[in-house]
């Protein structure tokens, strides 16, 4: 450390020599909008010499279109441009002296405003540092759609039939909105994205290998969700409405007004659909061997068929307020606020079995409301000190979330072979969850000359969540309920990180790195409240858990990213070569953690484990990208070694329900090591104005070894994932994209997963003069998006198949005013949450 501080200093002296070297003179302006007179903030001045045509400096104007740029004495071409504007040049302009250039009116170009609209609507994929920066566009297949939607069409991301978000095939990944944990994000619950609009999405940041300035949360890395905010002056926005089948409702709005002084940006809107769900099991019970006494199973064959309507209301309303202190400080507030309820109500028919008769069939229907209540509140402070990036940042958040849900279970013989069976208990459940999270952070940016910047911060979050279970059960005898006290608990849980960190990076020529290091302390502390003795605990585990835990953590967390721009000179062609190496850890959150299982299913129960520690994970990352005019090539090779990792398995509790059936259950555990190692490619072809093509592909290998009570559940596993996107304008101006997706097999320890294919097919035209989109998209066209398994134990062999989404067909109309001369702002925003040297 010490002498990559006296390299860090020996850098800084050269800059400053370099910087001192010669006399500056200062060009000072103003750049305003020739047909209106209002001026224009983030137009770019460059200085550029007449001899090579290189770029001796430049820079971009504040919010009152003012420049004042500091030059080396000599001849240039000067240089003003702004998007969708005709640039003006001074050639030749002889400075020697400090000079005013005066007023500077640009016109407006109506052929860029129409190039700016066509290249809008493509995906395109930046490289810097340390992301993958894919620019959503207008993707027809999410008009209408959820930002869940949204992400599965992002290269390396992948969304499962449940909702679950994995990176590279690792579900362990990080969710952030506008670089933040956030409400929207559900609490790391990924759903809660299936309740927000895909219109919401600006860019989606792909973060494989993330720098200190992040949180170390996250072993697949970080999606970072960037939702959009208009910079254009006056009032404007959109309106969007959605209607589809099964039955979905939507309506939202975008709005937002800006002044000199202030910025007022507010979303809101209503969702409402039925998403009905099923799934199917067939299981065949194996002879088992318990102290030497071999045992039967009572039923040799169970299947089970489950149906599930689900009814989801749910309403989101965003506003905030961005304020303009001075031309280099504000200050922005905003309140979001997300209402949701539910009602679902499953029927499952179980069919039991002996030497292939019918022994009994029951049906367990299950009705279940919940109401869902978050608020977020966030303030943030931006002072910059100069406009080369030197600024100070500040944030404050607070989320609140309660979630209470019922759920009342009835389970009645429909055949058996007995005359008059005992009937089952009549089951109520009661379960509140509260969470509520502080998050403070504070971040300074430094530049150091003029390639070179030092950033340090800190960044505390401090989460508790209480989870308050009541089981309430029927006396057979009279119908009364009585409370199950050795089932009821109440669970506290805190997880506290205090986090410092610092970085550094710079250029030399077309070679770029940022070095970081992170310093984290991870609190987990948990305590059961409960009827049941710590022995009883033990007993219903099999081996002893802590139920009053208070564990800390100190971890260091490098990160290094490495870039080389390998297209210097070469016209019309970009390269470059990239290499990240970061350190991360998973949390265990509450819901793994909480030992008292589920009752949705009298047969198969997930268990939290509060002995689950954090895991670790090292990874590398070799990435090439090449950017032709039309073409665009991406590829990545990584891998993950990973400590104490999770793993969920299924084993048998050998305990029985009341009509002899043995109770399997799912529990995570600490496995011993996980290692991945994977490479990805992508390409994006742009032929014509008509015409783009997409395409990604991903293989992955992972290889678990670990054992768990005396069973070894080392695996190992390749698969792989592709996509394709083509968008087609037809005549008469209507746009066609087809979407299609397809996961290989995998195989974990326990568990085969047959390859899934999926289709989405979109059509779009502009009307109202262009003021407004009506679309039309089918989602999973063929209905194939069911997720088939088999799981094999000592214990039994299962079948299962289950489909959360069934195909999805949307009608949706966005009306856009006021949004025809949209000003690009590059420097506000999120700018300079990271070192952003693009490859």
């Amino acid at each position: 450390m010490r002498y990559l501080l006296i390299v860090f200093c020996l850098i800084t002296i050269f800059n400053a020599d370099k910087l001192h070297a010669q006399k500056e003179i200062t060009v000072t302006g103003k750049v305003v909008d020739a047909d209106e007179g209002y001026p224009l903030e983030y137009a770019t001045v460059s200085f550029i010499n007449p001899s090579d045509n290189t770029v001796a400096n430049g820079g971009i104007t504040d919010l009152q279109g003012g420049f004042e740029i500091k030059v080396a004495p000599g001849t240039y071409n000067v240089k003003i441009e702004y998007l969708s504007y005709k640039n003006k040049t001074y050639e030749n302009k002889s400075i020697d002296t400090d000079i005013d250039l005066g007023t500077v009116a640009l016109k407006i170009n109506l052929e860029a405003l129409d190039a700016v609209e066509v290249v809008a609507e493509r995906t395109t994929v930046e490289i810097k540092l340390d992301k993958k920066i894919y620019n959503i566009g207008k993707d027809l297949t999410t008009a209408g759609g959820t930002v869940s939607d949204a992400l599965n069409n992002v290269p390396s991301v992948s969304v499962d039939v449940e909702g679950s978000i994995s990176l590279r095939g690792n579900e362990n990944v990080r969710i952030l909105i506008n670089g933040k944990p956030s409400a929207l994000a559900g609490f790391g619950d990924s759903n809660v994205l299936s309740q927000l609009p895909a219109e919401a999405i600006e860019r989606v940041e792909v973060i494989t290998s993330p720098s200190a300035r992040y949180d170390a949360e996250g072993t697949a890395g970080i999606l970072n969700i960037i939702l959009r905010q208009k910079e254009t002056l006056g009032f404007n926005g959109s309106l969007s409405l959605n209607l589809g089948n099964p039955d979905l409702a939507g309506v939202a709005a975008n709005l937002n007004y800006r002044t000199e002084k202030f910025n007022l940006f507010s979303n809101v809107g209503f969702r409402y659909f039925d998403a009905p769900r099923n799934s199917f099991s067939d299981a065949t019970y194996f002879d088992r061997i318990d102290d030497g006494e071999l045992i039967e199973p009572e039923y040799e064959r169970i299947r089970e068929d489950q149906k599930v309507t689900r009814l989801n209301r749910n309403y989101n309303g965003n506003i905030g307020m961005e304020y303009f202190l001075s031309d280099k400080t504000s200050v922005t507030g905003s309140l979001f606020y997300r209402y949701g309820e539910d009602a679902d109500e499953s029927r499952n028919n179980s069919d039991r079995f002996n030497e292939g008769a019918i022994i009994e069939r029951t049906l367990r229907t299950e009705r279940q409301n919940e109401e869902d209540n978050s608020y977020q509140v966030a303030l943030n402070y931006i002072t910059k000190f100069n406009d080369d990036g030197h600024q100070l940042t500040a944030d404050f958040q607070y989320v609140n979330d309660d979630e209470y849900q019922t759920t009342f279970i009835d389970e009645n013989y429909l055949v058996s072979q007995e005359d008059n069976p005992e009937a089952f208990q009549m089951e109520r459940i009661f379960q509140d969850e509260v969470q509520n999270e502080y998050l403070l952070q504070a971040d300074y940016v430094l530049p150091i000359g003029e390639n070179a910047r030092f950033e340090a911060g800190y960044r505390g979050s401090f989460e508790n969540e209480v989870t308050d279970y009541r089981l309430e059960q029927e006396n057979i005898t009279n119908g009364n309920f009585f409370i199950n006290d050795t089932i009821s608990n109440v669970f506290d849980y805190d997880e506290n990180v205090n986090a410092i960190y610092s970085q550094y990076g710079t250029k030399f020529g077309e070679f770029s790195f940022l070095l970081g290091l992170r310093l984290e302390n991870t609190q987990l502390k948990g305590k059961i409240d409960s009827q049941l003795s710590d022995e009883d605990l033990n007993n219903a585990f099999n081996f002893p858990i802590d139920t009053d835990f208070n564990k800390n953590y100190l971890g260091l967390f490098p990160t290094v990213n490495l870039i080389y721009n390998l297209g210097a000179g070469q016209e019309d062609i970009e390269e470059s070569i990239t290499v990240g190496y970061n350190r991360r850890i998973n949390r265990p959150r509450g819901w793994y953690i909480n030992p008292f299982p589920t009752r949705s299913s009298r047969t198969r129960v997930f268990q939290g484990n509060p002995n689950l520690n954090p895991a670790f994970s090292s990874a590398f990352d070799l990435g090439y990208l090449k950017r032709w005019k039309e073409l665009t090539l991406t590829s990545s090779v990584y891998y993950q070694y990973e400590t104490d990792s999770f793993e969920r398995v299924e084993e048998n509790t050998g305990q029985q329900t009341s009509d002899g059936i043995d109770i399997i259950r799912t529990i995570p555990v600490n496995l011993s090591t996980n290692t991945r190692i994977g490479a990805e490619l992508g390409i994006l072809y742009n032929p014509a104005k008509w015409l783009r093509l997409n395409t990604s592909f991903n293989f992955f290998q992972f290889e678990t070894e670990g054992d768990f009570n005396g069973v070894d559940y080392s695996a190992k596993n390749n698969s792989w994932f592709a996509r394709f996107s083509g968008k087609v304008t037809l005549p008469g101006k209507i746009d066609w994209q087809t979407n299609a997706f397809y996961r290989g097999q995998q195989q974990g320890a326990q568990t085969k997963t047959n390859g899934l294919f999926s289709m989405d097919l979109a059509f779009s035209k502009e009307v109202f003069k262009d003021k407004a989109t009506v679309s039309l998209n089918i989602r999973d066209v063929f209905n194939s998006r069911i997720r088939r398994q088999l799981t094999t134990t000592e214990f039994f062999s299962r079948e299962s198949e289950s489909q959360w989404r069934q195909r999805q067909v949307t009608l949706a109309l966005i009306y856009r005013f006021n949004m025809k001369k949209e000003r690009k702002a590059e420097g506000r925003g999120d700018g300079g949450d990271e070192f952003d040297f693009e490859g």
